[in-house]
Formats: structure tokens, sequence, C-alpha cells
């Protein structure tokens, strides 16, 4: 199969949960919208390198968690960004197709608005995905930027949206707590007038075949990139929405697994207060 061949996955959300009520329905007009997104977010990647250009073809066609988050809003409007674990770079090259998408008037009147960020910073621990990242994204209008470290000490600017997918398992339940607290603290800083958003993947460890399933095809998709394959710390959905309320989010969950063996689930958590 040719990449420009690969199949694009629809968001599969259960008919009884919110985020189904929230989500429009599949039509030719949104597949088309989604098929012209992910061509044009794959695009920055073709110069980069071979793998560079698979994997975002790949990842954004065959992950249903990107054209999910669009459908339902999850990604607000105007929001500036931060996106820990960013890998190489394939939300801001999103973000950008969407932007890019809405203002040549072909955004579907399905979907909610457009999220129109603001701003963008990615922070990832591995060099090299860094290195694609700043390469693919560097002529993007969003301008986004970039930061090689470790996202248990980068700081974290005031914002409205924090992205986390599938990266919070990879340090300890000590440090996940203090990540989640420091994230709240800078969407709590961000702008009160705007939804102050934490939208976060985790795999439910409570669904014990389903997560083997999935740490075990993170684990390989780890090493096909190039990295070491780090030691992992999960919890169940009941446990990662307890400590989420504590810390004071309001959080509603999205099953991100039907149709696969895998556990996965979308938390898109907002905080209300002031700093």
């Amino acid at each position: 199969m040719k990449p420009n061949d690969l199949p694009l996955a629809r968001p599969a959300v259960p008919p009884d949960t919110p985020a189904a009520r929230n989500a429009p329905a599949a039509s030719a007009a949104t597949d088309a919208a989604w098929r012209e997104l992910h061509t044009a977010a794959s695009a920055p990647y073709r110069g980069v390198g071979r793998f560079a250009w698979h994997f975002a073809r790949g990842k954004l066609g065959r992950d249903p968690v990107f054209r999910g988050l669009l459908e339902r809003g999850d990604l607000g409007r105007g929001a500036r960004v931060v996106d820990l674990g960013c890998g190489q770079g394939l939300m801001a090259s999103l973000l950008q197709a969407c932007a890019d998408l809405a203002a040549a008037g072909r955004w579907p009147h399905a979907w909610p608005a457009p999220p129109a960020a603001e701003a963008y910073h990615g922070i990832e621990l591995m060099p090299r995905d860094c290195e694609r990242a700043r390469a693919a994204t560097a002529t993007l209008a969003l301008a986004p930027t970039f930061e090689c470290i470790d996202m248990r000490q980068a700081v974290l600017p005031p914002c409205e949206l924090v992205v986390i997918l599938d990266s919070l398992h990879y340090i300890d339940h000590a440090a996940q707590q203090a990540l989640l607290t420091r994230v709240r603290d800078a969407l709590l800083q961000g702008r009160p007038e705007r939804p102050r958003r934490l939208v976060l993947r985790i795999g439910d460890a409570a669904a014990k075949r389903g997560f083997a399933a999935s740490q075990w095809v993170d684990r390989a998709v780890t090493l096909v990139r190039g990295h070491r394959v780090p030691p992992t710390w999960g919890r169940p959905l009941a446990a990662w929405v307890a400590l989420l309320g504590e810390l004071g989010f309001t959080v509603h969950s999205v099953p991100m697994s039907q149709g696969t063996p895998f556990a996965n689930v979308l938390l898109v958590a907002d905080v209300v207060g002031v700093a």
C-alpha cells in the first residue's frame, strides 16, 4: 500500500457518551475535509526524510484521536498551545492545516469552529524527534517552537490548552501528579475568558488485556523511532479521573479504542478559577 492510499481512521465514539452527542456525523463533506487536512498536515514532512514522511502519514491517518479532536471541538479556539511529548510536531502541522483550510473557506459547516491556535510550543525529550519537528515546521505561519527537554523539568508558560497524548505513562506516579499540578497552574495563568483545557490520552489499566496490547504497540513504535523503551506507569481510568478532580479539573472521558484491541481513553479536562 502506498502512503497516499492509507485508510483514514474515523474516531469511533459510542452513541451514549457526551462526546458522541457533541460530535457531528461523518459525511462526504467531512470525509473530504479530513482527507485534505491529512494531506496538508503530512506534507511538511516529505522533505525531512522517508521516516518522518511515512510516520506522519501513518500516524495522522490511522490514529482516530486527531480527527476526533477537530470533530468534537476539543481543542477550543484561539488558544496558546503547549504540547508535552510532542514527538515530531504533528499537532503543530495539523493546527496550521486547520488554519489554512478555514482561511480558504473550506472548513466543514458540520464541525465546530476551527481551533485557530494563536501559538504552539512543543516539548519533547528525544533530540531526533525535535530535529524532525523543527525542520518540518520551520516555514509554518504558526511559527511553532520546540524545546528538547524532559517534561518534568520544563517551565510551562501560561497557556489555554495543554495536550499530552500517550506520554504521561513514561513517568512515575509521583512525577505524573507533580506535572499535572504544574499543568493546572500554567492553565490557571491563561486567559480566563477562554476555555483552559487539558487534553490527555491515557491507557485504562483496569482493562488489562487492552492496556497490555496498547503498551506492547507503544513499545514497538518507540523502538521503530530509534529510542530505548523506558518503563511505564499506568492507572485505571477511575484513578486518572479522581486525580484530575483533586487538582481542580472537571473531566469527561471519550473512549478511543472501539474496533481495536486497545484500552485508550481521551480525557478532556477543564479548569476553572484564578492563579
